[in-house]
């Protein structure tokens, strides 16, 4: 389902003032803080979008932590399914309207979808593309993938998310406006990047820094297992 997964706006960050907070650091400095201390953090909550391989945007809104521990939704097309990462297996539940849509080019889906509409679905460790959904290093990775792109954005001004005071860095680039606002209290976290002038506004929330992520087991009775399904 998701394949080169992106994280729409966290590649860019750069230049600037001395201005507090951060007094002392350049733009491009904060921002390197914020990529590392994100990376650092135990766990985090994500919402905004991920991109598929020659496919349309994930809408994602999951915690996860180093431990690849993980829950939360994902959305294609308008349809929704709850995902769950827990002792080394991946789960995810989908309505029929879901599952249609993610089988569409799998032979005999309609005979597979009435099986795992509305159940827990065991998803093979080997499918990257869905299990990758709860890998917080593969969901960050594109903040590093070109450090280049941290270059040229200057300081703004403060404001407040989620009642953390945050420092507001811009760049604009072809017409596309990116800001990316890290917190100037604690750890120099990243809590949002947004995304105007393009195609349609985007906007990436992070959140719950730390917070432990412990999903529960589905029961027995409520799991299937894809590849055994798909094999009979």
């Amino acid at each position: 389902m998701v394949a080169g997964i992106s994280v729409t706006g966290l590649a860019a960050c750069g230049g600037g003032d001395g201005d507090e907070p951060f007094q002392g650091d350049s733009a491009d400095k904060v921002a390197d803080k914020a990529v590392a201390a994100t990376r650092e953090a135990e766990s985090l909550r994500m919402k905004g979008k991920v991109r598929q391989s020659g496919g349309e945007p994930v809408a994602i809104d999951i915690a996860v932590d180093q431990q690849k521990n993980c829950q939360g939704t994902v959305s294609v097309s308008g349809a929704k399914a709850e995902v769950r990462h827990v002792k080394a297996t991946f789960y995810l539940k989908g309505d029929e309207q879901y599952w249609r849509s993610s089988l569409k080019q799998q032979p005999g889906a309609g005979k597979l979808v009435p099986k795992v509409a509305g159940k827990w679905v065991e998803v093979p460790a080997q499918d990257d593309q869905i299990t990758g959904l709860c890998d917080k290093q593969g969901l960050l990775a594109a903040m590093d993938e070109d450090k280049s792109e941290r270059k040229g954005l200057k300081k703004g001004g403060t404001s407040t998310i989620d009642g953390t005071k945050a420092l507001a860095l811009h760049k604009t680039k072809g017409g596309e406006k990116t800001t990316l606002y890290v917190a100037a209290e604690g750890k120099p976290y990243i809590l949002k990047v947004t995304t105007t002038g393009g195609s349609e506004p985007e906007t990436t929330t992070f959140s719950d820094y730390g917070k432990k992520v412990s999903p529960d087991q589905p029961a027995d009775g409520e799991t299937v297992d894809l590849k055994r399904l798909a094999a009979q």
